[in-house]
């Protein structure tokens, strides 16, 4: 068998064991932002610390971040213009419009750590913050434009400096640059609490997964804005940066991620229509189950 799908064929089935256990009602969709937690505040800093620590600096690695917030504002655009023309409420084109703009690279750090280990979880750890940095700002804005929570006064920028794999990436450049090579006991206690990170979150997308029968032809055009305009949008983008190797698989394949949870957060936040946010998000990551892998596997 291919090396690849060997790696890969593992994580598909710890998403089905996260269906599994939440059909026999081991685990609930409740667990799951459990269990991203703890991949977020404690996996997660954990591996980006080594793998900072034990790759090569190469200078087109600081453009990966730029190329997340060039993507954002590009789907925003493209969002704007089709939702404008299918005519949805209020909230649901919130709903529509938010989704199309937040990349799930949470989803996709298991498969670049088993794809190309250490070298891909940074690069795609990069990505991840100009991706957050969006998530929280721009993002988070048009999530409060369109929904009807008048509560809401101003984005919270705490959120985004407060993340736990921003402070590790922070703590691991600082380090790399003093030359001091990490204590072995260091590396293995990083290693160690670092490993639980990719049977965490595939369990965790697994109990996520609760599609619904809610305007399915409007998500679907939601999905190919995010999954398939965003393919393209990745791949001019690497070829004008002139990206290579595996900064231009990740920056290519992070183009093209599911729509991220964040949407499901911003729709209870703002009052945006949740059961179309809901399904945006399942039927993506369902798709992406299958397609991130062969899109690695193709741009590699």
């Amino acid at each position: 068998m291919n090396p690849f799908i060997e790696k890969i064929i593992p994580l598909i089935l710890a998403f089905f064991v996260g269906i599994a256990f939440k059909l026999l009602k081991l685990l609930s969709k409740d667990d799951a932002p459990v269990l991203l937690r703890v991949v977020l505040n404690v996996c997660l800093p954990s591996l980006t610390i080594i793998a900072i620590s034990n790759i090569q600096l190469k200078a087109d690695m600081a453009l990966i971040p730029f190329t997340a917030i060039i993507i954002v504002f590009l789907m925003y655009i493209i969002s704007r213009t089709i939702g404008k023309h299918l005519k949805m409420e209020k909230t649901t084109f919130g709903s529509f419009l938010v989704g199309t703009m937040i990349m799930n690279t949470a989803y996709a750090l298991p498969f670049f750590f088993a794809a190309f280990g250490n070298e891909g979880l940074a690069r795609a750890s990069l990505f991840d913050i100009g991706n957050t940095f969006m998530i929280f700002t721009f993002t988070y804005y048009n999530a409060i434009k369109y929904g009807n929570n008048s509560k809401t006064a101003a984005i919270e920028w705490k959120k985004f400096l407060r993340l736990p794999p921003l402070w590790a990436m922070l703590i691991a450049f600082s380090w790399k640059l003093t030359k001091v090579p990490m204590p072995a006991l260091a590396l293995n206690f990083l290693n160690f609490m670092g490993q639980p990170m990719v049977p965490l979150m595939m369990i965790a997308l697994g109990l996520y997964f609760n599609p619904k029968r809610c305007n399915i032809g409007k998500a679907a055009i939601a999905i190919f804005i995010r999954m398939g305009i965003g393919l393209g949008i990745g791949i001019v983008l690497s070829a004008l940066f002139g990206f290579k190797g595996i900064t231009r698989t990740v920056v290519t394949v992070c183009a093209a991620l599911p729509i991220g949870f964040n949407t499901l957060i911003f729709a209870n936040l703002e009052n945006l229509d949740r059961e179309f946010a809901a399904t945006i998000v399942s039927i993506s990551i369902f798709i992406a189950l299958f397609y991130i892998p062969w899109l690695i596997y193709v741009f590699q």
